[in-house]
Protein backbone atom coordinates (compact mmCIF):
# COMPACT_ATOMS: atom_id res chain seq x y z
CA UNK A 1 0.00 0.00 0.00
CA UNK A 2 3.09 2.37 0.81
CA UNK A 3 4.36 1.48 -2.37
CA UNK A 4 1.05 2.65 -4.45
CA UNK A 5 0.99 5.58 -2.21
CA UNK A 6 4.36 6.59 -3.47
CA UNK A 7 3.28 5.84 -6.89
CA UNK A 8 0.74 8.40 -6.79
CA UNK A 9 2.58 11.28 -5.31
CA UNK A 10 5.69 11.21 -7.75
CA UNK A 11 3.17 11.13 -10.25
CA UNK A 12 1.39 14.38 -8.77
CA UNK A 13 5.21 15.99 -8.89
CA UNK A 14 5.85 15.20 -11.90
CA UNK A 15 2.55 17.02 -12.91
CA UNK A 16 3.57 20.21 -10.88
CA UNK A 17 1.17 19.45 -8.31
CA UNK A 18 2.62 19.87 -5.04
CA UNK A 19 -0.44 18.87 -2.64
CA UNK A 20 2.08 17.02 -0.34
CA UNK A 21 4.07 20.01 0.72
CA UNK A 22 0.88 21.95 1.60
CA UNK A 23 -1.22 19.22 3.81
CA UNK A 24 0.38 16.60 6.01
CA UNK A 25 -1.62 13.41 4.92
CA UNK A 26 -2.31 13.30 1.28
CA UNK A 27 -4.15 10.33 1.93
CA UNK A 28 -6.47 11.55 5.36
CA UNK A 29 -10.08 12.58 4.15
CA UNK A 30 -9.15 15.78 2.91
CA UNK A 31 -6.56 14.54 1.11
CA UNK A 32 -8.80 11.61 -0.51
CA UNK A 33 -11.74 14.18 -1.53
CA UNK A 34 -9.17 16.31 -3.45
CA UNK A 35 -7.19 13.38 -5.36
CA UNK A 36 -10.94 11.84 -6.19
CA UNK A 37 -11.82 15.25 -7.88
CA UNK A 38 -8.41 15.10 -9.50
CA UNK A 39 -9.07 12.05 -10.93
CA UNK A 40 -12.23 12.58 -12.35
CA UNK A 41 -11.71 15.80 -14.13
CA UNK A 42 -8.46 16.67 -14.20
CA UNK A 43 -8.13 19.41 -12.02
CA UNK A 44 -9.95 21.07 -8.84
CA UNK A 45 -10.64 24.82 -8.56
CA UNK A 46 -10.80 27.33 -4.92
CA UNK A 47 -14.64 26.34 -4.90
CA UNK A 48 -13.96 22.62 -4.61
CA UNK A 49 -11.21 22.83 -2.00
CA UNK A 50 -12.90 24.34 0.24
CA UNK A 51 -15.84 22.29 -0.18
CA UNK A 52 -13.20 19.22 0.25
CA UNK A 53 -11.58 20.70 3.16
CA UNK A 54 -11.89 21.12 6.62
CA UNK A 55 -10.91 21.74 10.41
CA UNK A 56 -7.30 23.52 10.70
CA UNK A 57 -6.76 23.17 6.55
CA UNK A 58 -9.43 25.69 6.03
CA UNK A 59 -6.90 29.03 6.78
CA UNK A 60 -4.47 27.08 3.82
CA UNK A 61 -7.66 27.12 1.49
CA UNK A 62 -5.30 29.14 -1.02
CA UNK A 63 -2.41 26.95 -0.96
CA UNK A 64 -4.06 24.23 -1.54
CA UNK A 65 -5.56 25.57 -4.64
CA UNK A 66 -2.13 27.05 -5.37
CA UNK A 67 -0.48 23.01 -5.34
CA UNK A 68 -3.05 21.59 -7.60
CA UNK A 69 -2.03 24.09 -10.36
CA UNK A 70 -0.90 21.35 -12.09
CA UNK A 71 -1.17 19.26 -15.88
CA UNK A 72 -2.46 15.64 -15.45
CA UNK A 73 -2.51 14.11 -19.01
CA UNK A 74 -4.88 11.41 -19.57
CA UNK A 75 -1.86 8.81 -18.82
CA UNK A 76 -0.77 10.15 -15.68
CA UNK A 77 -4.54 10.05 -14.50
CA UNK A 78 -5.02 6.08 -15.84
CA UNK A 79 -2.14 5.46 -13.63
CA UNK A 80 -2.63 7.43 -10.31
CA UNK A 81 -6.66 6.00 -10.94
CA UNK A 82 -4.85 2.23 -11.26
CA UNK A 83 -2.97 3.10 -7.51
CA UNK A 84 -5.95 4.25 -5.92
CA UNK A 85 -7.84 1.33 -6.96
CA UNK A 86 -5.41 -0.87 -5.71
CA UNK A 87 -5.13 0.86 -2.50
CA UNK A 88 -8.66 0.71 -2.24
CA UNK A 89 -8.75 -3.10 -2.48
CA UNK A 90 -6.26 -3.62 -0.22
CA UNK A 91 -7.77 -1.79 2.42
CA UNK A 92 -11.10 -3.56 2.18
CA UNK A 93 -9.31 -6.66 2.14
CA UNK A 94 -7.24 -5.72 5.33
CA UNK A 95 -11.07 -4.17 7.05
CA UNK A 96 -12.66 -8.30 5.60
CA UNK A 97 -9.47 -9.80 7.36
CA UNK A 98 -9.56 -8.14 10.31
CA UNK A 99 -13.35 -8.44 11.29
CA UNK A 100 -12.95 -11.95 10.51
CA UNK A 101 -10.18 -12.30 13.41
CA UNK A 102 -12.62 -10.48 15.46
CA UNK A 103 -14.86 -13.33 14.78
CA UNK A 104 -12.22 -15.62 15.40
CA UNK A 105 -11.38 -14.22 18.26
CA UNK A 106 -14.72 -13.66 20.12
CA UNK A 107 -14.01 -17.41 21.69
CA UNK A 108 -10.82 -15.97 23.37
CA UNK A 109 -12.66 -12.92 24.80
CA UNK A 110 -11.87 -13.39 28.26
CA UNK A 111 -8.41 -13.82 27.18
CA UNK A 112 -7.81 -11.08 25.43
CA UNK A 113 -8.86 -8.89 28.10
CA UNK A 114 -6.30 -10.49 30.46
CA UNK A 115 -3.79 -9.94 27.72
CA UNK A 116 -4.55 -6.37 27.63
CA UNK A 117 -4.08 -5.96 31.75
CA UNK A 118 -0.14 -5.89 30.66
CA UNK A 119 1.14 -2.01 29.87
CA UNK A 120 2.22 -2.09 25.53
CA UNK A 121 0.11 -4.99 24.85
CA UNK A 122 -2.59 -3.48 22.63
CA UNK A 123 -5.68 -5.87 21.01
CA UNK A 124 -3.89 -6.62 17.77
CA UNK A 125 -0.79 -7.67 19.73
CA UNK A 126 -3.42 -10.26 21.72
CA UNK A 127 -4.43 -11.09 18.81
CA UNK A 128 -1.15 -11.97 17.77
CA UNK A 129 -0.11 -13.67 20.96
CA UNK A 130 -3.22 -16.33 20.88
CA UNK A 131 -2.73 -17.14 17.27
CA UNK A 132 1.15 -17.46 17.91
CA UNK A 133 1.18 -19.33 21.55
CA UNK A 134 -2.33 -20.49 21.97
CA UNK A 135 -4.42 -20.10 25.69
CA UNK A 136 -3.72 -23.63 27.02
CA UNK A 137 0.08 -23.24 28.78
CA UNK A 138 0.10 -27.07 30.14
CA UNK A 139 1.98 -27.61 26.64
CA UNK A 140 4.95 -25.62 28.75
CA UNK A 141 6.75 -26.99 31.87
CA UNK A 142 7.19 -23.31 32.78
CA UNK A 143 7.28 -19.80 31.68
CA UNK A 144 10.79 -20.22 31.34
CA UNK A 145 10.06 -23.05 28.64
CA UNK A 146 7.64 -20.87 26.82
CA UNK A 147 10.35 -18.10 26.65
CA UNK A 148 12.68 -20.62 25.41
CA UNK A 149 10.53 -22.21 22.86
CA UNK A 150 9.94 -18.37 22.06
CA UNK A 151 13.13 -17.83 21.47
CA UNK A 152 13.49 -15.03 23.79
CA UNK A 153 15.51 -16.83 26.38
CA UNK A 154 19.25 -15.08 26.32
CA UNK A 155 21.12 -17.76 28.10
CA UNK A 156 23.36 -15.80 30.56
CA UNK A 157 25.84 -18.14 32.40
CA UNK A 158 27.75 -17.09 35.13
CA UNK A 159 31.31 -18.01 35.97
CA UNK A 160 33.55 -16.50 37.95
CA UNK A 161 31.22 -13.94 39.12
CA UNK A 162 30.66 -12.56 35.52
CA UNK A 163 27.76 -13.45 33.14
CA UNK A 164 28.95 -14.20 29.28
CA UNK A 165 25.70 -13.77 27.10
CA UNK A 166 25.19 -16.08 24.80
CA UNK A 167 22.59 -15.79 21.67
CA UNK A 168 19.16 -16.04 21.83
CA UNK A 169 17.87 -19.49 20.23
CA UNK A 170 15.93 -18.62 16.97
CA UNK A 171 12.39 -19.70 18.28
CA UNK A 172 9.09 -18.20 16.47
CA UNK A 173 10.05 -15.26 14.53
CA UNK A 174 6.64 -14.25 14.89
CA UNK A 175 6.02 -13.83 18.57
CA UNK A 176 9.40 -12.66 18.86
CA UNK A 177 8.53 -9.20 16.45
CA UNK A 178 5.45 -9.00 18.48
CA UNK A 179 6.62 -8.57 22.03
CA UNK A 180 9.68 -6.80 20.78
CA UNK A 181 7.09 -4.10 19.77
CA UNK A 182 5.00 -4.27 23.42
CA UNK A 183 8.28 -4.06 24.60
CA UNK A 184 9.50 -0.81 22.52
CA UNK A 185 5.23 0.44 23.45
CA UNK A 186 6.52 -0.26 26.92
CA UNK A 187 9.53 1.80 27.01
CA UNK A 188 7.05 4.93 26.40
CA UNK A 189 4.85 4.11 29.02
CA UNK A 190 5.27 6.22 32.09
CA UNK A 191 5.36 5.16 35.50
CA UNK A 192 5.05 1.23 35.43
CA UNK A 193 8.04 -1.15 36.24
CA UNK A 194 8.50 -2.61 33.45
CA UNK A 195 9.15 0.86 31.64
CA UNK A 196 11.75 1.84 34.42
CA UNK A 197 13.38 -1.90 34.07
CA UNK A 198 13.58 -1.07 30.26
CA UNK A 199 15.09 2.67 30.99
CA UNK A 200 17.71 1.00 33.53
CA UNK A 201 18.99 -1.74 31.34
CA UNK A 202 19.26 0.37 28.44
CA UNK A 203 21.39 2.60 30.03
CA UNK A 204 23.67 -0.33 31.10
CA UNK A 205 23.20 -2.54 28.27
CA UNK A 206 22.65 -0.63 24.94
CA UNK A 207 18.63 -0.41 24.37
CA UNK A 208 18.56 -3.57 21.77
CA UNK A 209 19.50 -5.60 24.58
CA UNK A 210 16.84 -4.16 26.46
CA UNK A 211 14.56 -4.40 24.58
CA UNK A 212 15.13 -8.50 24.13
CA UNK A 213 15.20 -8.78 27.78
CA UNK A 214 11.49 -7.14 28.40
CA UNK A 215 10.22 -8.60 25.48
CA UNK A 216 11.56 -11.77 27.63
CA UNK A 217 9.45 -10.53 30.97
CA UNK A 218 6.83 -10.32 28.93
CA UNK A 219 6.60 -13.51 27.40
CA UNK A 220 7.04 -14.79 30.92
CA UNK A 221 4.20 -12.64 32.66
CA UNK A 222 2.10 -13.91 29.22
CA UNK A 223 2.43 -17.63 30.71
CA UNK A 224 1.68 -16.73 34.07
CA UNK A 225 -1.52 -14.24 33.23
CA UNK A 226 -2.58 -17.57 30.49
CA UNK A 227 -1.80 -20.49 32.74
CA UNK A 228 -4.09 -18.49 36.27
CA UNK A 229 -6.63 -17.07 34.41
CA UNK A 230 -5.35 -13.61 36.31
CA UNK A 231 -4.68 -10.14 34.66
CA UNK A 232 -1.22 -8.41 35.20
CA UNK A 233 -0.65 -6.46 38.68
CA UNK A 234 2.13 -3.89 38.83
CA UNK A 235 4.79 -4.20 41.22
CA UNK A 236 3.83 -0.49 42.81
CA UNK A 237 -0.04 -1.34 43.59
CA UNK A 238 1.45 -5.10 45.35
CA UNK A 239 3.72 -3.23 47.49
CA UNK A 240 1.52 -0.49 48.45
Amino acid sequence: MTAEKNRIQKTLECSNIKLGSIISDVFGVSGRKLLTRLVEQGYVNSHEVEENIHGNMMPKASQITESLFGTLNPHQIFLIRQSWNHILFLEESIQQIEEKIDQLLSIYQEQVELLLTIPGVKKHAAASIIAEVGVEMRQFPSAQHLASWAGLSPGNHESAGKKKNSRTTKGNPHIQSMLCEVAWAISRTRHTWLSGKYWSLAARRGKKKALIAIAHKVIKIIYHILDQRSGFIEYSKVLS
